[in-house]
């Protein structure tokens, strides 16, 4: 409403403008306030890279000091590496939950901003908000220097299904692998939908939105619901297999200059650790019982780098096959087939004529998105065969672990294994 106001009043002071005084009269100086939703955009920032920062000491706080053999940590003192603990994680998670969460109602969020910063980066003329681009770059850096530290308790959506968790049952490595590349498959069509200006789908199919908000599409709650109350017995499953940032952040955590350890101390493989992570991001140790010879082994998998290509070419062309039929999701293009094909009166036909538009000016336009939704679905379809290929990439690399050692793109630095690992207990 306010914003419909704006250009009215603009005019009004062109057609009314100030009394030219001639008695040297100075006009006051007009000092306009910070806009009320600015300063909660500076609150949300501020809070976001605290809160981050909160996690990173819970999780890293001097982690080579218990390592120092001239070290003695005192168990009650400031400086034992026994502070490491997952009550700073928690209380984050909480204040994510309450402020991100319910008070911001979950916007703006770092999983929907990848839309606008795909849009930002394909038109010219949007606007990219600047408190959007910083809640989707902020975590991205964080997790080069330390991890997925976002998802340990900043992350509302993280945070709330790791709250209600009580009991992680395991998912088969088979099964949980298949269902990791989702989240990749989520975020090719998140880009090629904002790429096209069609719709945000990251921010329409969010199932902790309505929750947050109180209200909202029906299904969407019940999904959100579902989702919650099968966060009681499996750690985080959207996170686990929907999130598509929590993909761009496993990915940049797999290079990241410091990762999550269990303990400083030698692993004695008693298996507390694997069975309190609610990722599944600690693997156990591995024995390789039918050792191969070297030189195959590297055949198999340069065999595989070598069909990486293919995946990426046959996910495109197979993607830019079906890109007429995604095309629908375009107004102007669900607009043209319904003027095409609608055998009665429509509100939204009767509203195109009624604007004096022409179908042939339409049928234009609707080639020119047609054209858009190729090209973007070659690029959202060979992201997806990519990621399938070095899916199966990896399921051929065979190697060996002679303890527990935490798989750094899959961690979440919730800091639950910290207590249950017998090691941290230890007094030098």
């Amino acid at each position: 409403m306010l914003a419909c106001l704006i250009p009215a009043v603009a005019g009004a002071v062109a057609r009314f403008p100030k009394p030219d005084f001639t008695s040297g009269y100075q006009y006051p100086e007009i000092v306009h306030g910070v806009p009320f939703e600015t300063l909660w955009s500076w609150v949300d920032v501020v809070l976001l890279v605290v809160m981050m920062g909160v996690v990173v000491w819970a999780v890293y706080y001097n982690p080579n000091l218990a390592s120092n053999p001239n070290f003695n940590p005192n168990p009650n003192g400031w400086l034992s590496k026994e502070k490491r603990s997952r009550v700073a994680v928690v209380a984050v998670s909480v204040v994510s939950v309450l402020y991100f969460g319910f008070f911001r109602s979950g916007c703006v969020c770092s999983v929907g901003a990848i839309q606008n910063v795909v849009l930002a980066l394909t038109d010219s003329s949007y606007h990219l908000p600047w408190v959007v681009l910083l809640v989707f770059l902020l975590p991205l850096v964080a997790a080069l220097f330390f991890g997925r530290v976002f998802c340990g308790g900043v992350c509302p959506f993280g945070a709330l299904q790791d709250l209600v968790n009580v009991r992680n049952l395991r998912i088969s490595r088979a099964v949980s692998g298949a269902l990791s590349v989702i989240p990749w498959i989520y975020l090719a069509f998140a880009i090629l939908y904002a790429a096209t200006r069609s719709q945000f789908i990251i921010c329409r199919f969010d199932p902790f939105i309505g929750i947050f908000r109180l209200g909202g599409d029906v299904g969407m709650i019940v999904f959100g619901a579902v989702l919650l109350l099968l966060s009681v017995f499996v750690g985080r499953p959207f996170c686990q297999f929907l999130c598509p940032y929590g993909a761009l952040l496993g990915l940049f955590s797999r290079v990241a200059r410091r990762k999550v350890e269990v303990t400083p101390h030698p692993c004695i493989n008693c298996t507390l650790c694997h069975d309190v992570c609610p990722m599944d991001a600690i693997r156990p140790p591995e024995a390789n019982k039918n050792p191969e010879h070297r030189q195959r082994g590297m055949k198999r998998v340069l065999l595989y780098m070598v069909m990486l290509p293919l995946f990426m070419v046959a996910g495109a062309l197979l993607l830019a096959s079906q890109s007429q039929t995604l095309s629908i999701a375009h107004k102007d293009v669900r607009l043209y087939t319904l003027l095409q094909h609608a055998d009665e009166p429509l509100a939204e036909v009767e509203a195109f004529h009624e604007m004096g538009r022409s179908e042939e000016e339409l049928k234009v336009k609707v080639e020119e998105v047609q054209r858009q939704y190729w090209i973007w679905s070659l690029v959202a379809g060979g992201l997806i065969g990519c990621v399938v290929g070095i899916k199966l990439l990896s399921l051929t690399l065979k190697r060996t672990r002679k303890t527990y050692e935490v798989d750094a793109s899959a961690c979440v630095a919730c800091a639950k294994c910290f207590n249950y690992c017998p090691q941290n207990k230890k007094i030098n």
